[in-house]
């Protein structure tokens, strides 16, 4: 059962129960909608999650307009329907591309941003995510079947009940309702968990961190001063180019403009490219970009704006990035560094459960080409050794390179060699791959294997593909044509890939959720805010990494019910096909101390 929330224009909310399939569930009541005064919410809700034969699923446009709100009070909820997320996904799912919903026109939907997770409306487009893959794409709107992205006609939210109504039937029509249901209930359970994880926060010691800051860079500056280990670093880098006094490491085009006067040959500031020089300055100059960058990423400043009673509280975006993958909107939770790792450390008498997925994306290949072979190779825990048990390669490390190069594209070097190799080794997994990358050169789509799919390739590639048609087309409008082809190749080959292993995770992370409210509370433990106050719970996420805050007499159990939600996400992924993902999971006191 749904139980949808609206906001009316006095101020109130409107519950209103609705079935699964869109009719009136048996237990409505005969006075239909529910309408409660907004400080009233969180008790109501308790309630209905009380009193209720199942869960409901509570459906509202944002999760993060809503739920915040209810955690301040202390009130979870089991299950969750996010409208917006869910409409992203259908408007542009394969699956459902005959649906009234896909081929409509734009409308607020359509223009709705994400919320942040303290609760309060975002008015534009979110900044760009702070990490994430090679073909990141960023959260801008995706085009759509009816046109571009809609602009909000109005403030007052859109009618969630027509939207929901929209939905399941697009759902019910669709060619695969089964893989699209798992699909939004994994991505609203997700915003469930990101909304809990900014709540209760991440255990961060201040003085830790202040004095790990204070052994790498030295005492914190005044304000407009370097601190003295950068300062010290930027003396020998002025004096390695008999630089003058005024020379600013940190603007890029004084420093280049400087190297290139003294001769040292960088035509950037890339690690990769300064490594290969010969030249007093590159010693310095390289620790100084290290020590640079953990300052103005992880420094004072960041921990004044970011740690709040022993909490970092990072703002999650749900499916911020196309593939699927969360990306960050602030406070870099997506980087953040082992230096300054030993700053997490669970509170007194509790300990943190980290849990790493070993190689997924290469397991989840094997799932989604059902590639027996493959999938025995990852029988025994680690998959590239069983790559070459098969004898497919000599050692471990082409193994590595050839699977990488199969997601990612990589056609040089030793990975270019491999892959032949591994193709006919693994036909079935390779075939996949290729399969997805000539769709992306043709201009196709591709689906993750529960239906999310990828945008169209967009005007830049029509303009270089159409710009190489015709009589009068320049010299290397062919070549570019080619090369913004198998770029984009490259984009679809890695999209399935790894927008089902985001589709693993959600998983993951739903059924770990649901297993730790499972678990006992403990009754001499208290630590961060209700509910979660002495109950192990999700405090972060890092695509295929998970840290659970846990009582310490219960590290063990939480363990197991980690363990064996990933056999779970598995299970409901694939079903019974064998293909395993083991963890590597440690109950430690720091954060730096699990891996």
């Amino acid at each position: 059962m749904h139980v949808v929330l609206a906001r009316e224009p006095a101020g109130t909310v409107r519950l209103v129960r609705v079935a699964d399939d869109g009719g009136t569930p048996d237990d409505a009541g005969a006075s239909g909608p529910q309408v409660v005064a907004p400080d009233d919410l969180p008790a109501v809700v308790q309630d209905v999650e009380a009193s209720s034969a199942a869960p409901p699923r509570w459906t509202w446009e944002d999760t993060n307009r809503w739920y915040p709100a209810l955690l301040t009070a202390g009130v979870r909820v089991e299950r969750g329907h996010d409208l917006r997320l869910a409409r992203r996904i259908l408007r542009s799912s394969v699956l459902a591309a005959g649906s009234a919903l896909a081929t409509g026109a734009p409308d607020d939907w359509d223009a709705m941003t994400p919320t942040p997770p303290g609760g309060a409306p975002a008015t534009s487009a979110l900044r760009r995510p702070q990490e994430e893959s090679l073909f990141d794409l960023g959260t801008a709107p995706r085009p759509r079947a009816g046109g571009g992205a809609a602009a909000p006609s109005s403030d007052a939210p859109p009618d969630p009940l027509v939207e929901l109504g929209a939905q399941t039937a697009a759902v019910a029509g669709s060619t695969g309702p089964g893989r699209l249901r798992l699909l939004l209930a994994a991505e609203s359970a997700g915003a469930l968990a990101a909304a809990e994880m900014h709540h209760a926060g991440l255990p961060w010691r201040t003085d830790v961190h202040d004095a790990i800051l204070t052994e790498v860079l030295g005492p914190r500056p005044v304000e407009g001063r370097r601190p003295e280990k950068l300062e010290a670093l930027a003396v020998r880098i002025r004096a390695a180019l008999d630089a003058p006094a005024t020379l600013n490491p940190d603007s890029h085009p004084d420093l280049l403009r400087a190297m290139e006067y003294a001769g040292v040959g960088a035509r950037s500031l890339r690690k990769w490219e300064l490594e290969k020089i010969d030249h007093p300055v590159v010693a310095p100059l390289l620790e100084y970009k290290n020590l640079y960058r953990l300052y103005t990423a992880n420094g004072w400043s960041w921990l004044e704006h970011w740690v709040r009673d022993g909490r970092f509280r990072t703002d999650y975006v749900v499916g911020g990035v196309v593939t699927g993958r969360w990306s960050s909107s602030g406070g870099g939770a997506l980087q953040l560094p082992r230096s300054v790792r030993r700053s997490v450390q669970a509170d007194p008498g509790w300990v943190l459960v980290v849990a790493d997925a070993a190689q997924l994306e290469p397991r989840v290949l094997a799932g989604l080409a059902a590639d027996e072979t493959m999938a025995a190779a990852g029988a025994g825990g680690d998959l590239y050794a069983g790559i070459v048990a098969t004898g497919a390669v000599p050692t471990r490390e082409l193994a590595k390179v050839g699977m990488l190069g199969a997601m990612y594209g990589g056609t040089t070097g030793a990975s270019g060699q491999v892959l032949p190799r591994l193709s006919r080794a693994f036909p079935r997994a390779m075939g996949l791959v290729e399969d997805a990358a000539r769709t992306g050169e043709r201009g196709g789509v591709v689906s993750t294997w529960l239906g999310r799919t990828s945008p169209p390739p967009g005007q830049a590639w029509d303009a270089a593909q159409s710009g190489a048609l015709g009589d009068g087309a320049a010299p290397d409008a062919a070549t570019l044509a080619r090369s913004s082809a198998r770029s984009w190749g490259r984009f679809t080959r890695n999209f399935v890939v790894q927008g089902t292993a985001a589709e693993w995770a959600l998983c993951w992370i739903a059924s770990i959720r649901r297993r730790l409210w499972d678990l006992p509370a403990a009754a001499d433990a208290n630590s961060g805010p209700a509910p979660f106050a002495d109950r192990a719970h999700l405090v972060f996420f890092l695509h295929d990494e998970v840290v659970v805050h846990a009582p310490a007499a219960l590290a063990e159990e939480v363990a197991h019910q980690v363990r064996e939600a990933a056999v779970e996400a598995g299970r409901l992924l694939f079903g019974d096909f064998p293909v395993s993902f083991p963890l590597t999971v440690a109950a430690v006191d720091s954060y730096a101390d699990a891996k």
